[in-house]
């Protein structure tokens, strides 16, 4: 009598667990099905490429990581937005540090470096790799100031390859006449327009978009001035 009555209870029993086991088996399709997603890694085709720089516009959202810089080459990176940023290097390294606008970083061929963008929001630098052909700066004969340092500007970095600045144009006061002795990478950060004024009186009317990046040759004179927007840069002379 006692075993008649137990069999009831087992199938009792048994239908109660049979729909935990499935939902277990659900939930465990549903993890295979969506496996944990690594942190994506921005690689985007470069920007620009010569003879003397290989440049990639980088921009990460919190948790992604910039492409490595090249094993063979030395590189800059310039921040025209920034945010607290993880460097890992090769070896293991790592380095975390707040980026802002106008920062710059020099990182030696061998360091295999990549950034990540640890807060909220987006960081935008821009990757330059600095290739062996190098440019002598043009001997200025003109008899106007150089490009930099120009009232206003900040130098951020200096050394035997390269010398980084950044500026912000004020509207409606123009920069004082000057010659680009040296080659330049620019990186725009906002919408704005500039006129360059050469000292003919040639007029050149620039309208330049938040995160352009232009690569402009040395041997020119002008001076320039903000008519519409506001606008800031970044600028990498090479030496």
């Amino acid at each position: 009598m006692r075993t008649m009555l137990l069999w009831p209870a087992l199938l009792m029993l048994g239908a109660s667990l049979a729909p935990t086991a499935q939902s277990a088996q659900s939930a465990q399709s549903a993890q295979s099905a969506n496996p944990a997603q690594p942190a994506p890694v921005i690689d985007p085709a470069p920007l620009i490429d010569n003879d003397q720089v290989t440049v990639w516009d980088i921009r990460l959202e919190k948790g992604a990581s910039s492409r490595a810089t090249p094993h063979d080459l030395d590189c800059v990176v310039m921040f025209l937005e920034g945010g607290r940023i993880r460097t890992s290097a090769a070896g293991g390294r790592i380095s975390t540090a707040t980026r802002a606008f106008g920062d710059a970083l020099f990182i030696p061929r061998g360091t295999d470096a990549s950034q990540t963008l640890l807060s909220d929001g987006s960081a935008h630098e821009i990757m330059i790799a600095l290739k062996e052909y190098r440019v002598p700066a043009i001997a200025n004969t003109t008899g106007l100031p150089a490009a930099f340092p120009r009232p206003g500007s900040v130098k951020v970095l200096d050394n035997d390859r390269v010398v980084v600045w950044h500026y912000s144009w004020t509207p409606g006061v123009p920069t004082p006449m000057h010659f680009h002795d040296k080659d330049v990478v620019v990186a725009y950060r906002y919408d704005g327009t500039l006129k360059s004024v050469a000292p003919d009186g040639a007029i050149v009317v620039n309208p330049y978009k938040a995160g352009d990046i232009r690569f402009n040759k040395a041997n020119r004179s002008h001076y320039e001035q903000l008519t519409t927007g506001r606008q800031s840069a970044v600028m990498m002379e090479l030496k």
